[in-house]
C-alpha cells in the first residue's frame, strides 16, 4: 500500500507544498514556478493552493528568472554547508518579473557592490552530482 495514494489510487491531498518540480528544474538549469491556472499568478513558496485566489489548479511552468534585487545581506556564517568555503558571501532577495520573490546567492559581481534595484538573472550552481542550487548574477 502506498501512503501517498488513497485506496482507490488517487493522490492524497497534502497540507504542505510539493516542491519536487522546483528542485527537478534546478537540476536541469531551469526555473520552474507554480502558476495558478485560474488567476495566472506565479507564487513561491509552492503550495497546494494559490495564495491569491485559493484555487488548487496549479501548473508548473518555466519562468525567465529575471528580476530586481529587493533586499540583500552579506552572510558571515554558512547557511548551507556547501558554501562554507566562500564565507562571507552575498544573499539577495529578488522580485522576479513573474511576480514572486526568490532568495539565492549572488555571484560574479567582479568587485561591484550590490544595490537595491539592480537587474539580475538566475544562474545555477552544481553543488554535487545530485544537487543544483539557484544563484543570481547581474543582468
Amino acid at each position: 500500500m502506498n501512503a501517498y495514494l488513497t485506496p482507490d489510487g488517487k493522490p492524497r491531498p497534502t497540507i504542505g507544498p510539493d516542491t519536487r518540480p522546483l528542485w527537478d528544474g534546478f537540476r536541469h538549469h531551469r526555473l520552474l514556478l507554480p502558476f495558478c491556472a485560474e488567476c495566472g499568478k506565479a507564487h513561491l513558496p509552492a503550495g497546494p493552493v494559490c495564495p491569491h485566489c485559493f484555487s488548487d489548479d496549479i501548473v508548473w511552468r518555466e519562468a525567465s528568472g529575471k528580476g530586481t534585487v529587493s533586499t540583500f545581506v552579506i552572510v558571515h556564517k554558512a547557511w548551507f554547508p556547501a558554501f562554507a568555503k566562500d564565507i562571507p558571501y552575498n544573499v539577495v532577495q529578488v522580485e522576479l518579473d513573474e511576480g514572486p520573490r526568490l532568495t539565492a546567492r549572488m555571484i560574479d559581481l567582479d568587485g561591484r557592490p550590490i544595490a537595491i534595484g539592480q537587474k539580475v538573472e538566475i544562474g545555477f550552481e552544481d553543488i554535487d552530482d545530485t544537487l543544483t542550487m539557484p544563484c543570481f548574477r547581474l543582468a
